[in-house]
């Protein structure tokens, strides 16, 4: 066997060991049953990074399937013979014990990946003046988005890192609720037409400093010092990154410091999420792109604020804001062809607001390719395929976009196209899973939840979820939700208005 194979197949054990146990297991009863699922095989090979043809010639040329399950009955024999060996007495010191029991109260915790991964925290705003926390915020995020465009690295997405903002944390804790081997945190001062960023890097499972510095300079330079840092970190913990491709990924979005200023604030209006606050940011945006016609992000950001308008039924004038939201998607993918917040922002407003599936698709992609960090492209391609009908690559997508930002607030939105994936593809009692993680505040996703349960046959469930519906909104009617989602196939359509009826909603 040659050692690429061999370590092809040491990578494959390692991670079925730790990570695929009951999907395997899961796999041998799938078999028995007759059931052949395409996607399963698929989806464990994927975790593994393995390629079918390579699997294939590993295995000696096995069914997939049978070689998966030979490999679950493995791992499951092994394990009982490692716990009948494991379970006679043994002398433990108190040091270990303790360790045990810390391993054992803590939270679970995705497995770190092995390339370098890591987690930027919120900077503290050391201004003196809470009117400048968009600044300090706006610095972290772009922040990650440079260093979430190394494809050498994993980056947690900005949502998930904000969880923290204001919280004395636990570095080692952040580490394992993340998934990540290292942690960035530090502060920002502006003062006048002067900026201090101040940074530490710290290793996350065993707290050492590996690199801090503090950089000073002119507010006009706030480009040139964020470059500073995300290069430090990058040199820090990736040193065989070429510094060619450091130069390659640094972000300019504006030599205007002015448009930079208003889009910071626009985005801190935009994660605020109510009506007034998507509607003041839209303002801002168009503001950042009076002062700077050629801000790409700015345009793909003020696309996406139709995109909320339209989720949230906030839409006056369909045809008028439709027509905007295509305009300014356009205008950001001309301008960002290398931006992927920009070509992210805009394909999911042309494919959500505009429903142009393919042309939002090809965009998003392209975006991905560029950031595969990206969380938010992540969930927008979750939805695009959900829309055009690939539900299986639609949930693969949808759950990277949660292991990037497993701790995103936004996280309901992606549960609910776990949930449209599933019913689309007419799984409706794990769409109805995924529904109920969306939780019973977030209207589509109680919707999805009462509509999987009807067509599954769950009545007396779905009646329970409708009464939540109409909690949620006493005028309820079938045609509120009619055209919310700009789906392809017939099929899907005439599924969800089976749905519907079933639900006995009124027209």
């Amino acid at each position: 066997m040659s050692a690429e194979s061999a370590t092809g197949v040491k990578r494959l054990f390692v991670v079925a060991r730790e990570h695929l146990s009951n999907a395997l297991i899961g796999g041998f009863f799938i078999m028995l049953t007759g059931f052949t699922p395409e996607h399963w095989v698929g989806h464990v090979l994927e975790a593994v990074h393995l390629s079918p043809a390579f699997f294939k010639s590993i295995t000696f040329g096995l069914d997939p399937r049978i070689a998966l399950v030979l490999i679950g009955v493995a791992i499951v024999v092994g394990d009982l013979l490692l716990k009948r060996h494991s379970a006679a007495p043994q002398l433990e010191s108190a040091g270990a014990a303790e360790a045990h029991t810390a391993r054992a109260a803590a939270p679970s915790s995705d497995p770190v990946p092995e390339r370098p991964s890591i987690a930027v925290l919120p900077f503290q705003n050391m201004s003196g003046d809470p009117e400048q926390e968009y600044f300090a915020d706006g610095m972290v995020e772009d922040i990650i988005t440079a260093l979430a465009r190394f494809p050498a690295l994993f980056v947690i997405a900005r949502n998930s890192c904000f969880t923290y903002k204001g919280r004395s944390v636990d570095i080692k804790q952040v580490g394992r609720e993340l998934g990540v081997r290292y942690v960035l945190e530090g502060s920002v001062r502006r003062s006048s037409d002067r900026i201090r960023i101040t940074g530490q890097l710290i290793d996350a499972a065993t707290g050492a400093h590996i690199w801090a510095d503090r950089i000073d300079g002119a507010l006009e330079e706030i480009f040139k010092l964020q470059d500073h840092v995300t290069s430090s970190v990058v040199g820090a913990i990736a040193p065989k990154l070429e510094q060619a491709e450091i130069e390659r990924v640094k972000r300019k979005p504006t030599k205007s410091l002015d448009a930079y200023d208003y889009y910071l604030r626009a985005m801190a209006k935009l994660y605020e999420g109510n009506r007034q606050s998507i509607e003041e940011a839209l303002q801002l945006f168009k503001r950042a792109t009076e002062l700077d016609p050629g801000f790409a992000a700015a345009y793909g950001m003020s696309a996406y604020c139709y995109v909320w308008r339209k989720a949230n039924g906030w839409v006056a004038d369909r045809s008028r804001e439709t027509a905007e939201a295509t305009s300014l998607a356009h205008k950001a993918a001309q301008l960002g062809r290398d931006d992927a917040i920009a070509l992210s922002e805009a394909g999911f407003a042309l494919a959500f607001v505009a429903g142009e599936l393919d042309r939002g698709a090809a965009l998003i992609d392209r975006a991905m390719t560029l950031n595969p960090n990206l969380a938010s492209a992540w969930r927008f391609s979750g939805y695009t395929r959900v829309f055009l009908g690939d539900s299986d690559v639609a949930i693969r997508h949808l759950e990277q976009a949660i292991r990037l930002s497993p701790l995103d607030p936004l996280i309901f939105i992606v549960y609910n196209g776990l949930a449209l994936a599933h019913f689309f593809s007419g799984q409706y009692d794990a769409a109805a899973a995924a529904a109920e993680k969306a939780g019973p505040n977030y209207i589509t996703g109680v919707l999805m939840l009462a509509v999987s349960l009807a067509l599954a046959g769950r009545t007396s469930e779905s009646e329970k979820a409708l009464s939540r519906l109409r909690e949620l909104d006493p005028g309820l009617s079938a045609a509120k939700f009619a055209e919310l989602w700009p789906l392809r196939r017939p099929e899907d359509c005439a599924r969800f208005q089976e749905g519907m009826r079933k639900l006995g909603l009124p027209a």
